[in-house]
């Protein structure tokens, strides 16, 4: 076989002085990695490859004549390989990034501001709850004072039975916290 049926073939790529240079296959061998950062660092190690390959390309353009014709086939072919193999890993991971955070890097500006403008959207999003959820309790509180004064009795069982139901509601919550041989898992506190 010659160096323009390896070419073709993908099975070798040039150097950088117009030298042929085996390369290996990325995706070959039985080994499936299920591992999610395994599978981001194949894509990482793909893309950095990509970009070797792609400077490799630009040198060869940038300093074209009619015999470097085959050193520019080569790594055209392999940089259309490597962009294929890119794509193969790329499927195996599950990262979703908001077009936000591009078009931030696209108008110039640091993606890190997405994440603190999410980050400060959540903090008033949770003061606001925070606010809510203590008036609720602020009213329930005076409900049952004013409840308390024109139905006393029934109040005080009314106070009973929420006794009685957070008890029973704390003992299962014990109960299904308790592993098979008799240990209690402990909730990490937040």
């Amino acid at each position: 076989m010659d160096t323009s049926q390896n070419a073709t073939a993908g099975i070798g790529g040039s150097g950088g002085n117009g030298t042929l240079v085996p390369q290996t296959n990325d995706t070959a061998g039985p080994a499936v990695v299920d591992d999610p950062k395994q599978n981001l660092n194949q894509v990482i190690n793909s893309i950095q490859k990509t970009l070797g390959l792609i400077h490799q390309l630009y040198l060869t353009v940038s300093s074209f004549n009619a015999a470097s014709q085959l050193p520019l086939l080569q790594r055209l072919n392999a940089l259309v390989m490597e962009l294929d193999n890119m794509a193969k890993l790329s499927e195996k991971c599950n990262i979703q990034v908001p077009m936000e955070v591009f078009n931030l890097i696209d108008d110039g500006k640091n993606p890190d501001e997405f994440t603190r403008d999410v980050i400060n959207g959540c903090i008033a999003k949770n003061q606001i709850t925070k606010g809510k959820t203590d008036t609720f309790k602020s009213l329930r509180k005076h409900l049952l004072e004013e409840l308390e004064q024109a139905f006393p009795d029934e109040v005080e069982s009314y106070r009973d039975i929420r006794a009685a139901s957070a008890a029973e509601t704390k003992r299962l919550a014990q109960a299904q916290s308790t592993l098979p041989n008799g240990d209690v898992k402990v909730k990490p506190e937040l």
